[in-house]
């Protein structure tokens, strides 16, 4: 007999019974934001490839302007002229000096820059440096950034736009990224119409399709909309089917409440088995978990709040473990606004909306009835209270979890 399990329960199958996946493909740099390595980065030159200046002035060498001062500048003959994108001219001779401008090459020979702002230009060859510089001052040298060999990027890191820059730098057209999982998503229930029709008496926009797919989405995996399913066991075993045959995982929203319309569990129990068949957490306990041939099949609530949290908490857990990843959530300590109830032995999730106030940040939980996804919309995260705490007073400290894009741990 299948027992409530708690969300880390739920986390330990999870992980226990899907193993991550390992499957690889190239992508062009400009398609890699967002996108998970699959192999090391290493420099294969140096970055940069030739000493630099940091700004517009004149390369020279440091010790040829030691003691030198507004009042008794040191005389250097104007030995030429750095072009941008362009080789320096020859090696440098001692007690000379050449402009330069910012992210220039800067001439063998040289081993400082001085700013343009402490030298002037007597416009007759020469040019006087008002203040002394040490070697290496105003300057980037070659390989200051990455050396050949040198681990730029990590397997498993999920690119960021810095990331691409850094690949950009190396000369990486092409990235090799893991494949991202793709999720089948479908909404049943004899109630539900598209998004885009005004529905009848009686009858609900479909939100589930669109809310789960963006969770998958911004986990870093793709999604495939199988629509609205009606609540008949044979329709939905042929949705299910159909997108265990396309898809990595399946979360199917809705008939997962125990009573006449639990058909979830039937089908999963005649192709796979059922892990589990609810969770000690509010909201979302009638969340079904079940296994077909190697894929994770999440039976979700159909109320949208309930819904989100749990794909939140475990579908976006498989999307990244798929990709050999651990989701990480972004937390921001904060003091109640409000009391929070007793939860009755299930974790509590709660939305939160931050308020700065002095140097804390204040959480109000939301107020509202069950299932009203508008009011999830306006908060900023979620907090949780243990299933074995009998409720938080206002001023109780809580982490509230941002909704955010996570990082590699």
């Amino acid at each position: 007999m299948l027992t409530v399990k708690t969300p880390d329960q739920v986390l330990a199958i999870l992980e226990e019974t899907f193993p991550a996946k390992t499957g690889e493909e190239t992508v062009p740099l400009e398609k890699a934001l967002g996108r998970v390595l699959s192999r090391d980065i290493a420099a294969g030159e140096h970055i940069p490839g030739f000493h630099r200046s940091t700004v517009d002035g004149y390369a020279l060498r440091g010790a040829d302007t030691f003691g030198c001062s507004a009042a008794i500048p040191a005389i250097l003959p104007l030995a030429g002229e750095v072009v941008m994108g362009r080789a320096a001219p020859g090696p440098l001779a001692p007690g000379s000096c050449v402009a330069v401008p910012t992210g220039g090459m800067v001439p063998a020979g040289a081993d400082a820059v001085v700013m343009l702002e402490q030298v002037e230009d007597y416009s007759d060859g020469t040019v006087g440096v008002c203040a002394p510089v040490a070697p290496g001052m105003n300057m980037i040298f070659r390989g200051d950034d990455v050396t050949p060999g040198r681990l730029v990027l990590p397997s498993g890191r999920r690119l960021q736009p810095q990331d691409l820059g850094a690949l950009a730098a190396l000369g990486a057209c092409r990235v090799p990224v893991r494949k991202r999982p793709v999720a089948g998503i479908l909404s049943t229930g004899d109630e539900l119409v598209p998004a885009g029709e005004a529905p009848g008496p009686g009858q609900v926009r479909d939100v589930n399709s669109v809310l789960l797919g963006a969770v998958a989405e911004e986990a870093g995996g793709d999604c495939r909309l199988y629509g609205i399913i009606p609540d008949r066991e044979e329709a939905l075993a042929r949705a299910i089917d159909t997108a265990l045959g396309e898809c990595d995982l399946v979360m199917v929203s809705g008939g997962s409440s125990v009573g006449t319309r639990d058909i979830v569990c039937r089908v999963l129990e005649d192709r796979g088995r059922v892990l589990l068949h609810g969770i000690a957490m509010k909201p979302g306990k009638p969340t079904i978990l079940g296994e077909v041939a190697g894929k994770a099949v999440l039976g979700l609530p159909g109320n949208p709040v309930a819904a989100f949290f749990t794909a939140w908490l475990f579908g976006r857990f498989l999307v990244s473990r798929m990709m050999g990843r651990r989701a990480r959530r972004y937390t921001i300590p904060a003091r109640l606004a409000e009391s929070v109830e007793a939860n009755h032995g299930r974790s509590l999730y709660s939305g939160a909306t931050l308020v700065r106030e002095g140097e804390e940040w204040l959480a109000r939980p939301i107020r509202g009835k069950s299932g009203l996804i508008t009011t999830l919309a306006a908060t900023n995260g979620f907090f949780h209270v243990p299933r074995d705490c009998e409720g938080l007073p206002k001023g109780a400290r809580v982490e509230v979890s941002l909704y955010t894009v996570e990082q590699e741990e």
